[in-house]
């Protein structure tokens, strides 16, 4: 365990060292967010309604930006051979990877999110549900990103082919998201689409990284 705690504050440090990359999604979700009013109008009633479905769009294609250093960077410089052969299973490399992705783009934009709410006039009752969906729900997608980011390593236009992999994957993190806020505004029981997410991230903490593992390896062979 020693060795995966290594790899993910190496990534730290490397993304607090390149905080530029970082700061491009945040903007990037901002950016994007603040789009929205301009096409769909000013209305509040327009945007408070529709303002967790624009917030989750907003942030899967942030957590989508960086996904292709991911790997790609250590699988230049050799950094990727070294890690495989460090003795910690593939598998929680992977994990490492991924945890460091939400730590450095997944809970930044979880925080972002709140002013972002507040500027698409969101029901601040509705702040805490959708925030409770975000958590996993970047979990997911960090996840994702890194089994697709390790599955087209080495591949020909990887770039393009990474956001045709995750989101689809991702469809259903941003169904039961969305659902959450929507049951939350509708006076209902939001419980059960957050427990699917919750449920999902259970799934998916074994099963994706045993995946991205498998793709490391064979890359790297």
């Amino acid at each position: 365990m020693n060795i995966f705690w290594s790899i993910v504050a190496r990534d730290l440090r490397l993304s607090l060292r390149h905080g530029a990359d970082t700061l491009a999604s945040l903007l990037f979700f901002v950016i994007t967010s603040a789009l929205f009013p301009l096409a769909i109008g000013p209305a509040p009633e327009t945007l408070a309604r529709l303002a967790p479905g624009i917030i989750w769009v907003c942030a899967l294609l942030a957590a989508l930006l960086p996904l292709d250093r991911l790997f790609g960077a250590d699988y230049e410089d050799g950094t990727l051979d070294l890690l495989l052969l460090s003795g910690l299973p593939a598998a929680l490399v992977a994990l490492a990877k991924a945890l460091s992705h939400w730590l450095v783009t997944g809970l930044p934009l979880l925080l972002v999110a709140i002013p972002v709410a507040m500027m698409l006039n969101l029901d601040p009752e509705l702040l805490p549900v959708l925030l409770a969906g975000l958590l996993p729900g970047t979990a997911l997608l960090s996840l994702f990103g890194a089994t697709g980011a390790a599955l087209v390593l080495g591949a020909r236009r990887g770039g393009v082919l990474l956001p045709l992999l995750v989101l689809p994957l991702a469809a259903p993190v941003l169904i039961f998201g969305v659902a959450a806020a929507d049951a939350a505004a509708g006076a209902q029981a939001s419980a059960a689409p957050l427990l699917f997410l919750a449920a999902l991230l259970a799934a998916c903490i074994p099963l994706c990284p045993l995946a991205a593992g498998a793709a490391l390896r064979s890359a790297a062979e």
